[in-house]
């Protein structure tokens, strides 16, 4: 066993005990366990949403399509900046309902807003639908991450199934506080290698960052423009809106809000939160000079830039600090995801077959769901190859179809109802997993069409097209409820 293995170890055993201990002192029910009692302060609450922002995509998609893509890769940044800001407004009126109705996960929310179970169920099963890529991302990106700090001791797979098992084990056992103390380490770890990284390696091989930007300008200057037709201003544009309308709709980053003590705490995340995306710089850094250093990685192996360049650079034991580093940026989102699926589906599935069962009984059931969301997500990270970038997007194209139902459910006097709410979901769910598993664009069926429209963002149409289906159902069956309660009034009063 080499020194890089040892120290990758030694953090996810670390990783390991503190999730464990973190259980400690809590008197377990649901709300502990899925929101820690909404009594994160603004410290817990910015490490674990974070957490969302520095996740194996950002560790090695983010540099993966740098070096892949070029200007490109700048979409996450910007749809990260954009999210924040309509948090601000946002997340505090969500925050206040939820508290008001003793609500703990995002089915529950919809649900509430709309008086409607079945409006519960259908976002529960879309969350964890959209959290399966998400967590295949960790699961995929982890194993990746010691594979290759390992020099190849460790395979992808191997260490795929021992970083699920240890992520599942303290999730089952202490919630959501297991995964905010991870954090503190996962933080601190990520912001000393990133910038580190992004400092050394330019200065390393080119003598600054300036020098190394002008060196791939001449190599390969299309990097820093958006292409013609494909990865272009109207896919970079309808990209951005998609990704930050929904950032706060993924059901973990919903989960970690409700999380919160206060509104105020919230608005100080907001706030906070930009300045420290900004770290992905230094993420981009590295797979720009990837481009030069390391050529000829090509599709889904571009996201390995990051670690191989590292491996070229460095010494084993700064090579296991990556390592670590990288590893648990899989553990802490993955931990999170896999709880806010596994609660929501209890809250909705569960608890409608059981309506009487006890917290007890809650909490076990949303621990085997934990078990089956890993193993599922474990048997598809196995068989699965898309680059972790396309996985990302796929996520965001599915949940941000909750977008309009959440948007409208905000005012007092909501001008849609639960029929046409849950029409556009469904709609929008169906379009997007059409074009996802057919490889469908509107060229497919308008030959003719610019490339400026043909390179919408599928999500962005799926959205249009739910919001249209949305507001034609909810006037439909508002007039047939209108209708309908109508003649039910001339059957009772038959003298008016």
């Amino acid at each position: 066993m080499n020194i890089s293995l040892i120290i990758i170890f030694i953090f996810l055993a670390l990783a390991l005990y503190l999730g464990i201990q973190a259980r400690k002192g809590k008197d377990m029910d649901m709300e502990q366990f899925s929101i820690g009692g909404r009594g994160f302060g603004t410290f817990f609450v910015f490490l674990l949403i974070a957490g969302e922002i520095y996740t194996t995509f950002t560790f090695l998609g983010g540099s993966g399509w740098a070096y892949s893509k070029g200007a490109a890769a700048y979409y996450v940044p910007a749809y990260i900046f954009l999210a924040y800001v309509l948090s601000y407004w946002l997340l505090p009126k969500i925050w206040r309902y939820s508290k008001e109705h003793s609500i703990i996960s995002q089915p529950d929310y919809f649900a509430s807003k709309y008086g409607s179970r079945t409006m519960g169920i259908i976002v529960a099963i879309l969350g964890s639908l959209a959290l399966i890529p998400y967590i295949v991302i960790q699961i995929k990106g982890l194993g990746i991450i010691v594979s290759e700090t390992s020099y190849g001791v460790i395979s992808p797979v191997s260490a795929s199934i021992i970083g699920a098992i240890v992520v599942t084990t303290y999730v089952m056992i202490s919630g959501i506080h297991g995964s905010a103390w991870t954090a503190i380490v996962k933080d601190f770890m990520i912001l000393v290698v990133v910038i580190f990284l992004g400092i050394y390696i330019p200065v390393h091989y080119f003598g600054g960052i300036q020098p190394m930007f002008e060196t791939v300008q001449a190599v390969k200057p299309e990097m820093f423009t958006l292409s013609d037709q494909g990865l272009s201003q109207s896919w970079f544009i309808s990209t951005v809106l998609l990704q930050a309308v929904g950032f706060y709709l993924l059901p973990q980053t919903f989960m970690v809000v409700l999380s919160s003590n206060g509104e105020k705490t919230l608005r100080k995340n907001a706030i906070a939160l930009p300045l420290y995306t900004l770290l992905l710089l230094f993420v981009f850094f590295i797979g720009f000079a990837a481009i030069v250093q390391i050529p000829g990685l090509r599709g889904a192996d571009g996201d390995l830039s990051l670690l191989r360049l590292s491996v070229q650079t460095f010494d084993p034991w700064i090579i296991g600090l990556i390592g670590a580093a990288g590893l648990l940026t899989a553990l802490v989102p993955a931990s999170v995801m896999l709880m806010a699926a596994s609660v929501g589906l209890t809250n909705s599935f569960y608890k409608a077959l059981v309506p009487e069962a006890t917290e007890k009984q809650q909490l076990i059931v949303s621990r085997l769901i934990i078990i089956g969301l890993s193993l599922v997500a474990l048997i598809v990270t196995i068989t699965g190859g898309d680059a972790l970038a396309i996985l990302n997007i796929m996520s965001y194209s599915l949940i941000t179809q909750l977008a309009p139902a959440l948007f409208f459910s905000l005012p007092k006097n909501n001008i849609i109802n639960k029929y046409g709410a849950i029409a556009g979901i469904i709609s929008g769910v169906l379009i997007v997993l059409y074009a996802t598993i057919s490889g469908v664009k509107i060229a497919t069926f308008l030959p003719n069409v610019p490339h400026v429209i043909n390179d919408i963002s599928t999500g962005i149409i799926a959205l249009l097209i739910n919001l249209i289906v949305t507001f034609i159902v909810s006037i439909f069956t508002k007039n047939i409820a209108i209708h309908g309660k109508q003649m039910k009034e001339v059957k009772i009063n038959p003298f008016l």
